[in-house]
């Protein structure tokens, strides 16, 4: 028979039930704009019925309602894939924040950029070829010179500047990723503590759901889920976190790379002291990114190996308008700028200058390593210019002579690459020196015959053409704006080095081309001009920073899609809350509403009945 009293505990469930699904109905509403947070529910289940007898046998009687578990609404699959897009999209926008600043160093909008200096590099020494004598016009070209030289060397220092930056958003990402790992372990820990009583921590498997979605920004990631409700988390093979034990992250020491100017960092694992390489996310990125402006750093090189070694080459071919045409001849320098008849620098040479560098060290001599992409720079201590002249029988039987310059001597070698070579590239002090003008080669060697003083042909000789000419500087001007094969040579420069014969030229019409050998070959830009090579690496750049931001579009959408699928399951619905409010509220209401009537029915019951024998 059943208790007299069960009714009362039948609505008090009740009224418990509701309260309970009540309160945390007011706690989704509250956690609403809570980051990360995920809806609640409670769910309910009928308590055991109790056995009451009747006509037919015996039936269950409902004893009311229980609360079992409180939940909350999750889509693991959402979150997996949440995790492993959002890798790719902090990738792409470490990736774009990186192009802006590159295309803020290589703008060439306004008069201040490379494209400028390069154009108005090309015009000074065009005008100079038309008017090779005018000293404005010679001053023209060492100024703007100066000027490109400068915007290259600036150019390369932001992206110095740059790297070392990336480097230091690298050093705080893995800063970060210690700080949510040790976060992980300690959410493991007390989760596992409070879900042993059978309990589950649904605030703070949140928090640790929200800490993994903050660590997928900066890597790829796995996440598993062991029988005590701890993650662990593995990246690129490696377990950073394993329930309550995990790895650490550190930067390397400082490792000091001369070719750039710069110091190089690696992300090691502290416990092990191996590398650790992401394939994915915002730390990736840094790493990409840092590669690409040495890249870029490795472009503004080759722009400046060009001048030091091609250009170099093609000015020492002409001659300048110091000193006397009629006193032509060897000479040597010993680098201070001035230049001697005799080997022991005693008899001062007046005669035109030749053979010279226009940019670097007067007294060295440049040439490309197209195998090792740097330049070998050998310091002479005592320079020889010399001039001589080659023959060559043509098919109709007459003769070319064609000048040649040659440069010898012996000296220290060295190897100037990346940085180096962009901190060399300065226009050769003797040339920028008061008077130095007039060192300027604008002008081409040829071959004459001379005359005895009876009037009789004498021999062939090497000579100056007049102070006007600007062959040679038309010659120079087209190495900044025509490709190697556009480009003529006028004259033969040799090394006597035993090794190095840097042009093999027969007539004075002969196209540079790919069968000549060494320094007008095996050039820095390959056949590119100079300005082909740097329009054609500002238009890659400008093509790679328009694709990445399609990608990061086409990303950022992807994101949205998921965010939503996640949403739409754990995000909290005001309209279906306050529904739910309302309806436990008439629940409770309705409960509370029968626990007195029926309280009011025992008090019939107990206290107006039984009269007899009163």
């Amino acid at each position: 028979m059943r208790s007299t009293f069960a009714g009362l505990n039948t609505m008090v469930r009740g009224i418990y039930s509701n309260q309970l699904s009540l309160d945390t109905t007011g706690h989704n509403i509250t956690n609403a704009s809570t980051e990360g947070y995920s809806r609640q529910s409670v769910n309910l289940a009928a308590t055991r019925g109790q056995q009451v007898s009747s006509i037919y046998g015996q039936v269950l009687v409902g004893t009311g309602v229980d609360s079992t578990s409180i939940e909350r609404a999750r889509n693991v699959y959402a979150d997996k894939q949440y995790w492993s897009e959002t890798a790719q999209q902090q990738y792409y926008k470490t990736q774009q924040t990186n192009y802006d600043k590159v295309e803020a160093i290589f703008n060439d909008s306004g008069n201040t950029g490379i494209k400028n200096a390069v154009t108005e590099f090309y015009n000074a020494w065009n005008d100079l070829s038309t008017s090779a004598s005018t000293a404005s016009n010679r001053t023209a070209v060492i100024e703007k010179g100066n000027v490109l030289a400068d915007r290259i060397k600036t150019a390369s220092q932001q992206l110095q500047e740059q790297i070392n930056s990336q480097y230091d958003d690298m050093s705080l990402s893995v800063t970060q990723i210690n700080n949510y790992t040790d976060q992980l372990v300690k959410l493991n820990q007390n989760i596992m503590t409070t879900e042993a009583t059978g309990a589950s921590a649904n605030d703070l498997r949140d928090q640790r759901d929200l800490i993994v979605d903050n660590l997928s920004k900066y890597m790829n990631l796995n996440v598993y889920e062991d029988d005590k409700g701890m993650y662990s988390i593995v990246s690129n093979g490696i377990t950073m976190v394993n329930g309550i034990n995990k790895l650490t992250l550190e930067m390397s020491e400082p490792q000091a790379n001369e070719k750039y100017g710069i110091n190089d960092y690696t992300i090691n694992i502290k416990e092990s002291g191996i590398a650790y390489l992401p394939t994915n996310g915002s730390l990736k990125a840094q790493m990409d990114t840092i590669a690409e402006d040495k890249g870029y750093l490795d472009d503004m090189s080759n722009i400046a190996g060009f001048m030091l070694t091609t250009f170099n080459t093609m000015h020492q071919q002409g001659a300048g308008i110091d000193g006397t045409d009629s006193s032509l001849g060897i000479y040597y320098t010993d680098g201070s700028g001035k230049k001697y008849k005799d080997k022991d620098l005693t008899t001062e040479y007046t005669g035109p200058s030749y053979g010279e560098n226009f940019w670097g060290d007067n007294n060295t001599l440049y040439t490309w390593d197209a195998e090792n992409s740097c330049i070998k720079a050998t310091k002479v201590e005592k320079l020889k210019h010399g001039t001589d002249f080659t023959e060559t029988k043509n098919a109709d039987g007459t003769v070319t002579r064609t000048p040649k310059v040659t440069l010898s001597g012996t000296g220290t070698s060295s190897t100037l690459d990346g940085i180096n070579i962009i901190n060399a590239l300065t226009v050769n002090t003797a040339i920028s020196s008061t008077g130095g003008q007039n060192i300027i080669a604008a002008r081409t060697l040829s071959v004459e015959q001379g005359t005895e003083k009876t009037g009789k042909l004498a021999g062939y000789k090497p000579a100056v053409n007049g102070s006007g000419d600007g062959t040679n500087a038309t010659n120079l001007s087209t190495l900044i704006n025509m490709d190697q094969d556009n480009v003529t040579s006028t004259a033969n420069v040799v090394y006597s080095d035993g090794t190095a014969s840097f042009m093999d030229t027969t007539t004075a019409a002969d196209k540079i081309t790919a069968t000549l050998k060494n320094n007008m070959v095996s050039r820095s830009l390959d056949k590119d001009s100079v300005n082909a090579y740097y329009s054609a690496m500002v238009a890659k750049l400008g093509s790679d920073s328009e694709s990445l931001d399609d990608k990061a579009d086409a990303q950022d959408k992807l994101i949205l899609q998921i965010t939503n699928w996640r949403s739409s399951t754990s995000g909290v619905d005001w309209n279906e809350e306050l529904s739910n409010m309302i309806m436990f509220q008439k629940g409770y209401s309705a409960c509370s509403r029968c626990l007195t009537t029926m309280d009011e029915m025992l008090d019939k019951l107990i206290n107006s009945t039984g009269m007899v024998g009163r």
